[in-house]
Formats: structure tokens, sequence, C-alpha cells
């Protein structure tokens, strides 16, 4: 059945809750990955931009939000936050950032054989063997709780309160 009785379409179902071993099962290997990335001396804030910019190519609105709180809580600025799928065009991302988010880019679209070319070239200038692995890493790891979220429509809830930050003049 396509539609509810009120026209209103069926809610999805949440494979997370429908299937939670495969779902711990991503979570354990989330754990692994953090501590990977952790090991390659990747800070906190970069494995979130990271997990950030696959969300926005995904779409993945759960995502970006729950990984906005945990990049904020981590140290990130709203200003980097706000620039960041324009990262390209911004001077606020060290080397190693941009590194990171260009290989992420890449990981994210597998047919683009030229941007993983680049990315993987600029990475190798930048990024240990280890940070290579597990930028890789994240990035695929953040793909498939986006495609979980997006796939599940995980809601978003509603703030509590707008967070407002100074604006400077």
């Amino acid at each position: 059945m396509n539609e509810r009785a009120d026209g209103s379409a069926p809610r999805r179902i949440f494979i997370d809750k429908q299937s939670p071993k495969a779902f711990h099962a991503l979570v354990e290997t989330s754990e692994a990955v953090g501590a990977t990335a952790a090991e390659a001396g990747l800070d906190r804030t970069t494995v979130e931009l990271v997990n950030l910019r696959v969300s926005q190519l995904n779409g993945c609105a759960f995502c970006l939000d729950l990984h906005t709180r945990k990049a904020l809580r981590a140290g990130e600025s709203a200003q980097r936050l706000g620039v960041l799928a324009a990262w390209r065009d911004t001077d606020v991302f060290t080397d190693v950032e941009r590194a990171a988010l260009a290989l992420a880019e890449a990981t994210n679209d597998p047919t683009d054989a030229a941007a993983q070319t680049s990315a993987y070239e600029t990475a190798r200038r930048t990024l240990t063997e280890d940070q290579i692995s597990a930028v890789i890493w994240v990035a695929i790891t953040i793909g498939a709780f986006n495609r979980v979220s997006i796939l599940s429509k995980h809601p978003v809830p509603a703030a509590r309160r707008p967070q407002t930050a100074p604006v400077p003049d």
C-alpha cells in the first residue's frame, strides 16, 4: 500500500530499529574508525568536518544536525561550519583539513576518477598514510549512516531554542 487512508505517505521503516544487530555492527565500525582516526593524529574537529561535508553532499538532514552539534562541542567555530560547503573558496581551513575534505568528497563519489586522483595526490603530500586511510574510513562510515537516516527518514528534532552567535561588524 503506497499511502495511508488520509492520503499521506506511510511512515518509513527505521531500519536501524528493524535490524538492530546490523545497525549495532555499523556503530561498532564507527567506533573503530573513530579510534583509528585519533591514533592517526586526526583531531576531532577534522573528523567532524569530514562527517559534515559528506552529509552535505548526501543531503542527510539528520546527520547534518547531529554532527553540527558534535563539531560545536569539539570546539569548531560557527564561521567555519557556515562556509564548509564552499571550503575551496575560503582560507579558513588548514592544509590537513583541505586534504581531508577533498579526499572525503572523492570517496563519496567513486565514479569521478579525476577527482579521486587529484584528491589522493594532495592527500599524499599533506597527510600520512594512516591519516589517508582514516579519512577514507570516516567518509565511508558516515556515508553508510547517511543512507540509514535518509532511507529511514529519521526526523530532525526541533531545537529547544535557537542558538545565536554574535556577528562581528
